[in-house]
């Protein structure tokens, strides 16, 4: 009997043993073909030499000093890389954990910058419906996923949320893409009238959203009438680039393909592939000269802020990934991974839409094509692709609640950046064998 709290209580999980490329295998000797990143996580894949030996080195040296005493050369030297390449005014960089952490300082951060400016009446968020951004209360509040949030709704903040951009299912008729994004920036001005103006602190998207639509891109003007919208109404921009973010939409930050500038912007995941939990929150140096200028600290930490070990381990990534050139790769192979998707499943009759960018595609299920009705969720056919999935040795990323939290199902894939063409044949034929042997019996 395992002792371990597994997040599921009834399954039976294989244990991995080691790591090679874009391959685990578990203590039987099986290999499974990641094409998922674990959660969009391991884009150098697991076994980067150059990233276990910085490890090893940071911990024969120093592994961890507490950051209210010390500041560690890896912890600058990763300020100063992502702060260089950063967008415009995002000059400072909050190290914690994972994604929830990052969010929940954003959160933090934006009230206590409006306090310390004078503006205590600005309380509201504004999000959009099925975003995901954190499990910790903050975060999950934040998120507008209602399955995730029904059994916690009472311990959660109250937060505002607006309709994603979602063209698959929410773009009318005739509708150009020009006039959905103003539609849409429109109902995010009504809202923000709703509750008052300057009663608003911030507005939070994914740039991509991930985990509970499956790599739903934005239409092109969405948000820059968002950022035009929050300037007009001193309201921070929060980008959540959690699980879009570093690389792995073909850019280091995803918002440079919105042509916007947040006000915060949110990393984990891809920002130490795996090999270490770290997340960032990048921000603005108006927000902290603000905070400088008053009370002079953020109120607001966790013990292992800023961890050497884990910003040593950031920083060999994201070398890696600068000295390798994976950026262009990851839109080459993101192409060609869209394109042997669409061969393989463009005309299968429960594959509604194929979307996404770079290396990070999602794939809507429906039962039919033609009104885009989803499957009954009580079929769960997201579970029993993953599971079917796993049997032919591909791990793969499929979600249920595509639409509102319980209708819809969809697979999220995020590979790799190091993927090589063969395996992204590998992976959509082990995709599509495992999608028909589920809807065929549906």
């Amino acid at each position: 009997m395992s002792h371990v709290l597994h997040r599921s209580l009834t399954q039976s999980y294989p244990t991995a043993v080691r790591g090679e490329g874009v391959y685990l295998f578990d203590a039987e000797g099986k290999s499974y073909l990641d094409a998922c990143g674990g959660a969009a996580v391991s884009c150098l894949g697991h076994s980067n030499q150059q990233v276990i030996q910085a490890i090893q080195q940071q911990v024969g040296t120093l592994a961890y000093a507490h950051s209210s005493f010390f500041t560690t050369e890896p912890m600058e030297a990763l300020a100063d890389f992502l702060a260089e390449r950063s967008l415009e005014s995002l000059d400072y960089v909050y190290f914690v954990s994972g994604g929830s952490e990052a969010v929940e300082a954003a959160l933090k951060l934006a009230r206590q910058y409006f306090v310390e400016r004078g503006e205590p009446q600005r309380r509201h968020i504004i999000a959009r419906r099925q975003s995901y951004h954190g499990n910790t209360l903050g975060a999950l509040a934040t998120g507008g996923n209602a399955w995730r949030r029904q059994q916690f709704q009472p311990l959660l903040i109250d937060i505002s949320h607006v309709s994603p951009c979602y063209a698959y299912r929410d773009m009318h008729d005739g509708e150009t893409e020009n006039q959905y994004a103003e539609r849409l920036a429109q109902e995010l001005e009504a809202e923000i009238n709703r509750l008052g103006a300057d009663q608003v602190m911030a507005f939070i998207a994914e740039p991509v959203v991930g985990a509970t639509m499956g790599a739903v891109p934005a239409v092109a003007g969405y948000f820059t009438r968002v950022r035009e919208i929050c300037d007009r109404h001193g309201i921070l921009l929060i980008c959540d680039e959690v699980m879009c973010g570093m690389g792995r939409t073909g850019s280091l930050f995803a918002s440079v393909q919105e042509q916007i500038v947040p006000d915060m912007l949110c990393i984990a995941k891809g920002l130490g592939a795996g090999y270490q939990p770290i997340g960032a929150t990048l921000v603005s140096h108006e927000i902290v000269d603000t905070l400088r200028a008053g009370s002079g600290f953020f109120q607001h930490g966790h013990t292992y802020i800023g961890h050497a070990t884990a910003c040593a381990a950031a920083l060999a990534v994201q070398h890696y990934i600068n000295e390798h050139k994976l950026l262009p790769q990851v839109v080459t192979l993101g192409d060609k991974l869209q394109q042997a998707l669409v061969n393989a499943l463009g005309d299968h009759p429960h594959v509604g839409d194929i979307r996404g960018k770079g290396l990070f595609r999602g794939i809507e299920l429906v039962r039919d094509k033609t009104d885009k009705t989803p499957f009954d969720p009580a079929l769960k056919v997201h579970a029993a692709i993953k599971r079917i999935a796993m049997d032919n040795g591909l791990m793969c990323y499929p979600m249920g609640g595509t639409l509102n939290g319980r209708d819809g199902d969809h697979i999220l894939l995020a590979p790799p950046f190091i993927i090589q063409d063969q395996q992204i044949d590998e992976l959509v034929d082990k995709l599509t064998r495992s999608i028909n042997h589920v809807t065929s019996t549906l």
